[in-house]
């Protein structure tokens, strides 16, 4: 028994027609690219974070002439 929850509300998939099927398709796609383009996201953050770091290390080793770098 196939089970849809919509606005917080369940309905019952059964019976469905053709198009609400690929309607219901197209959306489970979309949540699913959604959940990869938020996880990209993640990635892109924390190699911007990672940059960031990188430059201000850079930029304080060229001011003191020492360098702080690992």
């Amino acid at each position: 028994m196939l089970k849809i929850k919509l606005d917080n509300e369940e309905f019952s998939g059964d019976n469905l027609s053709e198009r609400a099927q690929g309607m219901l398709d197209r959306l489970k796609k979309l949540e699913l690219e959604m959940g990869e383009k938020k996880n990209l996201q993640a990635v892109l953050t924390k190699a911007k974070r990672a940059y960031i770091s990188d430059l201000k290390t850079e930029m304080l080793s060229s001011k003191a002439g020492f360098d702080f770098s690992d």
